[in-house]
């Protein structure tokens, strides 16, 4: 059994066999997943679940060179915006309107639904190399 980081075994398994510029969208409870990408429901009830819990469990394991966010992130949720930016020093965030971000989603290697109800919770990793 593994005993730190991530327990989650399709979440991990997805990771490890990332490259260069995939990508894996971590998502609120309520963002659309296109049928064709892989379906990581962590989802329990509303909150749980928390997409910033999710979100940290993901940033310890995977190398990240960018991300995206949707514009309307600062305005709906001023406070989960800056949460998500103080996790992503020196990382490079692109922020698109939310029909492009959803848009972008059909092209994860997965998607990780969390139980989150915060309006526009939803981030685009993008993979970076550790070398």
């Amino acid at each position: 059994m593994k005993k730190t980081g991530l327990l989650n075994q399709p979440l991990s398994t997805v990771i490890a066999g990332m490259g260069h510029m995939d990508t894996l969208c971590v998502c609120d409870a309520g963002l659309p997943i296109p049928t064709a990408i892989e379906r990581i429901d962590l989802a329990v009830s509303a909150g749980v679940p928390a997409f910033l819990d999710v979100l940290d469990a993901v940033l310890g394991e995977m190398q990240i060179e960018g991300a995206v966010i949707a514009q309307e992130l600062e305005k709906a949720s001023p406070e989960m915006h800056q949460a998500i930016l103080a996790r992503l020093p020196g990382i490079e965030v692109q922020v698109v309107p939310h029909t492009v971000f959803k848009q972008y989603t059909q092209t994860a290697r997965a998607v990780a639904r969390t139980g989150e109800f915060t309006p526009y919770a939803n981030i685009i990793l993008i993979a970076g190399v550790v070398f």
